[in-house]
């Protein structure tokens, strides 16, 4: 038998409704902010993710309630297989995915559209720490891509862990205006993407 007090109850009033996480705090940044201000922050922000084998109609679905437009695509947990974005679903991949393949668009699975971890730029922690959001510019521009991973460690025998990532969309956010990107093609297959 328990010495302890019970604590008191009390029903659910009508009109109860669910706390929500707040969305992260954002500020106005300059090119020559810290670009560490710009990083989502996986320790303080919950990584949205999907399994490769869900089909795109489910990563869309995903992404609507949590409100998020990229997903992190993992299939043993915590092991990152590579990432999908709302481009990614009804992007020119999917489209050729359903021209070759002669596949429905909600037959594609998230492993078909996604951009898998060989394809991701990461930049370190420490490095990003001593940056200025101009830099993260800069880089976004030279490898051509909208997002940039943020790993923290790893060394021999240790995987490095994702911390963050950096997007072009919240940059542009935080900073009041669009940052011009061209897509880099990757290998001579990506080159009709490219021209089109």
């Amino acid at each position: 038998m328990s010495l302890e007090t019970a604590l008191s109850t009390r029903s659910l009033d009508t009109g109860a409704v669910l706390a929500q996480a707040q969305p992260w705090q954002t500020f106005p940044v300059t090119l020559d902010s810290a670009a560490v201000s710009v990083m989502t922050d996986l320790t303080q922000v919950k990584a949205a993710t999907i399994t490769p084998g869900a089909s795109l109609r489910q990563a869309e679905q995903t992404m609507i309630f949590q409100g998020v437009r990229l997903l992190f695509v993992v299939s043993e947990w915590p092991g990152i297989e590579g990432l999908i974005t709302t481009t990614d679903l009804r992007g020119e991949r999917a489209l050729r995915l359903v021209q070759e393949r002669g596949l429905r668009w909600a037959e594609i699975t998230v492993g078909d559209a996604m951009t898998p971890r060989s394809k991701l730029d990461a930049i370190d922690f420490a490095r990003l720490n001593g940056a200025r959001v101009g830099q993260l510019v800069a880089t976004l521009q030279r490898v051509g891509r909208n997002h940039l991973l943020v790993v923290d460690g790893g060394g021999p025998g240790v995987p490095p862990r994702l911390r963050g990532i950096v997007s072009r969309s919240q940059i542009e956010r935080q900073l009041g205006r669009a940052i011009d990107i061209v897509p880099v093609a990757n290998s001579f297959a990506d080159l009709p993407q490219m021209l089109a």
